[in-house]
């Protein structure tokens, strides 16, 4: 989350008139995060979250708004979107799809225990079968023809030790697609700072604004990648036992899956390194922005550079 397009009291309230919200009280910009606008907003009546979507056109923010709806209702802990009086999700806004969900409770976490990552396990296989009576679909816009074209526009930023790294994995992502494997709605962005708790209580998944359909085990790796690692980038691996342990219990890996997995989870990497290098290299202007590390995926791509088996799963 981040703010980009500057929104005034005045023009907050005239947008509120459109929903049963009640009196503005107080709103302020959210820093955390890269792509959206965001701001945390109070009326007398709840709590929300306003999102001006930068990136996104009108149509396809229509998709994430309802799977939203979708997995809330189905017992997935997530933000339910605000439906104006005309039962609508989504607005235009200072010329912009905006659209105002609920304001969950709970913090993140920076340190996550084994017990949270097996939550958070079991959570995404329920959400990942929850969704499967979701009837749109879209494709994965950070899939592997974006990560290969991306990769291409990067490399004469690159020193030359990272633009051979990255090459190296380009190379190895060409020859080990994994496009067959069993897949559905997924979230794709499944990061500590976008899951809350209360304690060990999950409290609410956000942030759905890159979910998509595409294999369950890369939501998985995406996951893994944020929550069960250290420093330097490698496996933690009691956590990442936890969390592949309850994913497997509620919706079982299948053996195709656990041989994929060294490639899939190297393409998880790969994708969340070019696109903090992008960030980094083609930065947009804001009143608040916040750039994430690009190092932290290049220390986790060097460590899955090692992993060459497949998943050990129990039965």
């Amino acid at each position: 989350m981040s703010v980009f397009t500057k929104v005034e009291r005045d023009e907050l309230v005239a947008l509120l008139r459109h929903y049963d919200t009640g009196e503005l009280l107080d709103y302020e910009g959210i820093s955390d995060g890269i792509e959206n606008t965001n701001y945390f907003v109070t009326t007398v009546q709840r709590e929300m979250v306003l999102t001006l979507f930068e990136t996104h056109s009108f149509d396809e923010m229509g998709y994430f708004l309802d799977l939203m709806a979708h997995v809330a209702e189905h017992g997935i802990p997530s933000a339910h979107p605000v439906a104006d009086r005309d039962g609508h999700y989504l607005r235009m806004f200072k010329d912009k799809p905006t659209a105002l969900v609920d304001r969950l409770e709970g913090t993140s976490l920076d340190h996550p225990t084994d017990a949270q990552c097996a939550t958070l396990g079991s959570t995404m296989a329920k959400l990942h079968l929850a969704a499967r009576s979701f009837s749109d679909t879209r494709s994965n816009g950070r899939g592997h023809d974006w990560r290969m074209a991306t990769a291409e526009k990067l490399l004469a930023k690159l020193p030359d030790q990272d633009a051979q790294t990255l090459r190296t994995e380009m190379a190895f992502q060409q020859s080990n697609r994994f496009d067959q494997l069993p897949g559905g709605v997924i979230h794709a962005d499944l990061f500590r700072d976008n899951v809350l708790w209360s304690g060990n209580d999950l409290t609410g998944i956000i942030d759905f604004y890159y979910a998509c359909d595409d294999a369950f085990l890369y939501d998985l790796a995406v996951a893994a990648n944020d929550w069960c690692v250290e420093a330097d980038g490698a496996f933690v691996d009691s956590r990442f036992k936890a969390l592949l342990a309850s994913y497997h219990a509620v919706r079982p890996i299948t053996q195709q899956e656990a041989n994929a997995w060294p490639a899939v989870v190297r393409a998880a990497a790969l994708r969340f390194w070019l696109s903090r290098l992008y960030d980094w290299h083609f930065p947009r202007p804001g009143e608040i922005t916040h750039r994430k590390d690009p190092n932290v995926f290049r220390r986790i791509i060097m460590q899955r550079q090692k992993i060459q088996a497949p998943l050990t799963l129990d039965s």
